[in-house]
């Protein structure tokens, strides 16, 4: 598969203006759904779902990696009972994106990028501290860009209603149902 970008996508929903915006600019995009963080299998398939009928949309390759919540909430243990937005989030960011690149580097893909910042609710300074660490490490380039700005959070609930995606109202794992929050 050759492809110069890799966008982590996180839900369909959030992807519809990352991913549209990312080819506009020149990039060949393929979308990278990592999230064993999503609970439950459910609600995985759900997302899964969606993801590729949004890729179906864009034209693009679409890379469904294996649910494996086990390996996420390894990751995440120390921080666990943490609240939204502290240190479990940050931990579960870097596992995100981690896993992406890790993909990109197997595939012979030279950027990543994210559709993390779209979210009202996400610190995109973490995201873009953790992304420019991992990217550095591993001699990647990474694609910042606050999605969210701009009205881009609009635009992708206005889009994904169009395109009649689920949208659901908690970031995924199962430690953020307690927190239910409509996006």
């Amino acid at each position: 598969m050759t492809c110069d970008l890799l966008l982590h996508v996180c839900c369909a929903p959030d992807a519809t203006v990352p991913w549209p915006a990312l080819s506009e600019e020149g990039y060949s995009v393929s979308g990278y759904f990592y999230s064993s963080n999503i609970h439950p299998r459910s609600e995985f398939e759900k997302r899964v779902r969606d993801v590729r009928g949004l890729a179906g949309v864009m034209g693009g390759k679409c890379i469904i990696a294996p649910y494996e919540p086990m390996n996420w909430l390894r990751a995440v243990r120390a921080d666990i009972l943490g609240p939204e937005g502290g240190a479990r989030c940050t931990r579960c960011i870097r596992e995100q994106l981690l896993a992406t690149a890790g993909e990109a580097v197997a595939r012979g893909i030279g950027s990543i990028s994210t559709t993390l910042t779209i979210s009202p609710h996400k610190d995109i300074s973490v995201i873009d501290r953790v992304g420019r660490e991992i990217c550095g490490d591993l001699g990647l380039q990474w694609v910042f860009r606050a999605w969210r700005k701009k009205g881009g959070f609009r635009l992708s609930v206005e889009r994904s209603t169009r395109m009649d995606f689920y949208r659901q109202n908690y970031c995924g794992c199962v430690m953020s149902i307690r927190n239910e929050r409509s996006e």
